[in-house]
């Protein structure tokens, strides 16, 4: 039996009231999936092998990047408290279907990251999220480690020009490297 890949869409970060509700920010683009969710999974990490599972009663916008959440079996204050920093986890079969070049950010962690000219610049590790483009945290091969031994991550920008082909199928992204980008 295969157990289902679950992806975090939410962290959550205190408690809503006196009645076990949970203030959730949301991870991505917006709120509308955690919204949508009928049932969710509380993980003190992604690789928990005993998430807890919820089912929602009620989901709405608090505002800013937050959703308030009641789920089943929060009862008061302190048991959505001990929920602080909690992943939100839901089956990735539960997430709405993309359009043509576009990926959800666990599609593209673990993907090998490769130059136009064919040289391996290391593993997307994660992606951050900074207003305009997201970026791939990149850790560097073990070739492309400096001499003094830094291992600092790039982070390579999710623009077109930059980023020309991503294969999921072969779990490979290509960039275009450009002089001053996998600078410091």
């Amino acid at each position: 039996m295969t157990t289902a890949q679950r992806v975090p869409v939410g962290l959550v970060t205190g408690a809503f009231g006196a009645d076990g509700e949970l203030r959730v920010r949301w991870l991505g683009d917006g709120p509308q999936t955690l919204l949508d969710a009928a049932t969710v999974w509380l993980a003190r990490e992604e690789s928990d092998p005993l998430p807890r599972r919820h089912s929602v009663r009620a989901a709405d916008v608090l505002g800013g990047d937050e959703v308030r959440m009641h789920v089943a079996g929060l009862r008061d204050r302190s048991s959505a408290e001990a929920c602080k920093s909690c992943l939100v986890l839901i089956d990735t079969a539960r997430l709405e279907p993309l359009g043509d070049d576009e990926y959800y950010w666990h599609q593209l962690v673990g993907c090998r990251v490769d130059s136009t000219e064919g040289e391996t610049l290391g593993t997307v590790t994660s992606l951050w999220e900074t207003g305009s483009h997201d970026v791939l945290v990149v850790e560097r091969a073990p070739t492309r480690v400096s001499e003094g031994g830094d291992s600092k991550p790039y982070l390579i920008p999710t623009a077109r020009e930059f980023v020309t082909e991503i294969d999921l199928e072969a779990r490979r992204v290509v960039v275009h490297v450009i002089p001053g980008l996998l600078e410091e």
